[in-house]
């Protein structure tokens, strides 16, 4: 993209959601860039809590991006734009970790385990990207999430890292706040809650996703978008 264009994206870098969604929809498609830079680092998160795994949980990002945008009609503004699209990336992680259970079902079932949750820390090998941003105590704190059940990762990840309130992880996972509340509890008990007293501030130096990774992303959804845009079936 120009100079021209990249100039006009930073005129609108402090514009709500909201506003640069209106614009969007009115055509100005470059901007969904800003969205989409402004929201890496959380959908980014939360789709690798859910599935273990950085390809994967970059794909995830992709597909939620251009089905926001080609659904962009819908988004009511009932809810933030931020809880809407974050949404769409845990339903679709939430349906890649289904697929994927249901061909491990068998190997599952010859475990032998008797449905309580447990602790499994996985160990981790830190590209030289995440070793420069990450502090020693926060990579402790992503080996320790990681190792949650699912369903507690992603609370904790949306709730202590992104620092969503109770009602917007509620929302976002389409759950009551109690029991949002409960699997916040449980979750911290198992990853040890003093790790998240004593991390403070440093807990959003973890799970990065910023230089290289952040550029391949955005370009990837520009080009899939490029490529709708050209096809008669837009945004509606």
């Amino acid at each position: 993209m120009g100079t021209i264009e990249t100039v006009e994206r930073a005129g609108f870098e402090a514009s709500t959601d909201e506003e640069i969604v209106g614009r969007v929809k009115a055509g100005d498609t470059a901007l969904y860039e800003i969205i989409m830079r402004r929201y890496n680092q959380r959908l980014y998160r939360v789709a690798r809590a859910i599935l273990h795994d950085d390809a994967e949980a970059e794909d995830v990002m992709q597909d939620a991006y251009v089905r926001a945008y080609q659904h962009l009609d819908q988004f009511a503004g009932r809810a933030a734009f931020s809880t809407w699209l974050t949404r769409i990336a845990v339903h679709e992680a939430l349906s890649r970790l289904r697929s994927r259970q249901r061909n491990q079902q068998l190997q599952m079932e010859d475990t032998g385990q008797d449905g309580e949750p447990y602790m499994n820390v996985v160990e981790t090998s830190p590209d030289p990207e995440q070793s420069a941003s990450r502090a020693e105590l926060g990579q402790l704190l992503e080996e320790a999430v990681l190792g949650l059940p699912e369903q507690y990762r992603t609370v904790i990840m949306l709730r202590d890292v992104e620092g969503l309130s109770t009602a917007e992880t509620a929302a976002v996972l389409e759950l009551t706040e109690d029991n949002v509340k409960v699997r916040l509890h449980r979750g911290r008990a198992m990853a040890r809650g003093w790790i998240f007293e004593r991390v403070g501030a440093k807990a959003k130096s973890a799970f990065p996703f910023m230089g290289e990774r952040c550029d391949r992303v955005v370009h990837e959804v520009l080009a899939r978008l490029a490529e709708l845009s050209a096809s008669p079936a837009q945004i509606h």
